[in-house]
């Protein structure tokens, strides 16, 4: 499997010359569909006309195509950042491995082996399936212990194939059975595993682990900025590699949201992954031999701005939320009575409901959670009439933004292992160009 490996990787540097960036940062937002970008400009939107437009809208270029290489045209996360990671398609569940299991090399693996600095930054744990197809091969994305120690692992030149890991996951990472942070320390790793600790985190490799699996959603969480404070971290490190760097920032929980219906939680999840791109394209612009992309790996929930056959959509009820569908239905669960759980409904929402509703939620109240959580997440998409087709993914064609250094080779519409060949090109040489774009 190594041997066929480093062969996947030896036909990449075979590519043909191009003029070349030093830095890429590439974005994905997991589940970002057309429809986030649209619902996230409405979302900020207090009424003015005309709109404004919002940072993606800024830099958006193209849109592409997602399909894997499955009996289905509907791809899960995995197969799409495999195809993210490597230029190649695969089927669902897969990480950066073929329809016969061989790995496929990824580009994280080509830029180590290139000398350039490169790191992964995620909302989600660090071993989930997007950022796990840079760094790890599996055969599939559930088996979270092996592609944990696949990042140790697997050496590239010595070292482990990632050089800066930023997220969730500790429970992956300190197990009973091993203790993959003594050993990322024992190989030269900084390890922060709290935010204010990260600060302390001051050169490459480094290693921070700041939750047992996913960060907190951006709408629960205390830290405010979550994912930008990551990437402005990721950067600082980055930044001094001779060679350039190449970092991928994943905001994964937007697709979490999209998986449970909830839109509140959406918008929050897209405002904490705008602000990660703002701190990127500041960097760009301080830094001009970079080069942003940006794209999500599918939709997720085939949402729509307008429901019921009305014309409206009414993103001030979403402004009014004030927790995901999951802490509403845990805080009304822990009230000591009916009374104090609509209390609860009330403050945490805003929303005026019938007799009828909130008997719809007293009644799923003392079971499971999801029972609840589907009700009120049911309710706000009502009152801002925000349509789901779904509680999985979709075929929908994803957009795509890029800014910087020969972010003109991503205009028009694309499939995602176009992306991925194009940023691979780049990556495989570090010749200079010798006009401007």
């Amino acid at each position: 499997m190594r041997f066929r490996l480093l062969l996947s990787v030896s036909c990449l540097l075979a590519l043909p010359a191009v003029a070349a960036p030093k830095n890429i940062i590439y974005m994905i937002g997991d589940g970002m569909g057309p429809a986030y970008l649209t619902a996230y400009r409405y979302y900020l939107n207090q009424g003015e006309r005309p709109v404004q437009q919002t940072i993606f809208d800024q830099l958006l270029v193209g849109a592409s195509s997602t399909y894997p290489d499955d009996d289905t045209l509907v791809t899960d996360s995995a197969a799409g950042a495999t195809a993210l990671a490597t230029g190649v398609k695969s089927f669902n569940g897969a990480i950066s491995v073929n329809r016969q299991h061989i790995p496929i090399g990824t580009m994280m693996q080509l830029a180590k082996r290139l000398g350039k600095a490169n790191g992964i930054v995620a909302s989600s744990q660090v071993n989930h399936a997007t950022p796990a197809a840079f760094v790890a091969h599996n055969v599939h994305r559930r088996n979270y212990e092996a592609i944990a120690d696949m990042y140790l692992d697997y050496r590239i030149n010595g070292q482990p194939v990632a050089d800066v890991i930023l997220g969730g996951g500790t429970s992956y990472f300190i197990r009973d059975d091993r203790n993959l942070v003594a050993e990322f320390k024992q190989h030269g790793y900084q390890y922060a595993d709290n935010w204010q600790d990260l600060k302390q985190l001051t050169t490459k490799p480094a290693l921070a682990l700041l939750d047992h699996i996913g960060l907190p959603a951006a709408l629960n969480s205390e830290h405010p900025s979550q994912l930008a404070t990551l990437t402005q971290k990721a950067l600082e490190l980055l930044s001094p590699a001779e060679k350039g760097f190449v970092l991928m920032v994943e905001g994964s929980q937007i697709d979490w949201c999209g998986h449970d219906n909830d839109i509140a939680c959406a918008m929050a999840e897209m405002h904490d992954f705008a602000k990660a791109v703002a701190v990127a394209k500041a960097y760009v612009d301080a830094n001009p031999d970079t080069l942003l992309v940006i794209t999500a790996d599918h939709e997720t929930g085939g949402m729509s701005l307008g429901a019921d056959g009305k014309y409206l959509w009414l993103p001030e009820v979403i402004r009014g939320v004030k927790a995901t569908g999951r802490r509403i239905a845990d805080e009304m669960n822990a009230s000591d009575s009916e009374q104090a759980a609509l209390a609860r409904w009330q403050a945490l929402t805003g929303i005026n409901i019938t007799d009828e509703e909130q008997k719809q939620l007293l009644a799923a109240r003392g079971k499971e959670q999801k029972d609840l959580r589907e009700v009120a997440v049911r309710l706000v998409a009502k009152y801002s009439y925000t349509g789901w087709t779904t509680g999985a993914h979709t075929a929908a064609d994803v957009p795509v933004m890029a800014y910087g250094k020969y972010s003109g080779a991503f205009r028009g519409f694309m499939d995602n292992t176009d992306i991925a060949k194009q940023l691979i090109r780049y990556i495989s040489t570090n010749q200079t160009p010798k006009t401007s774009e």
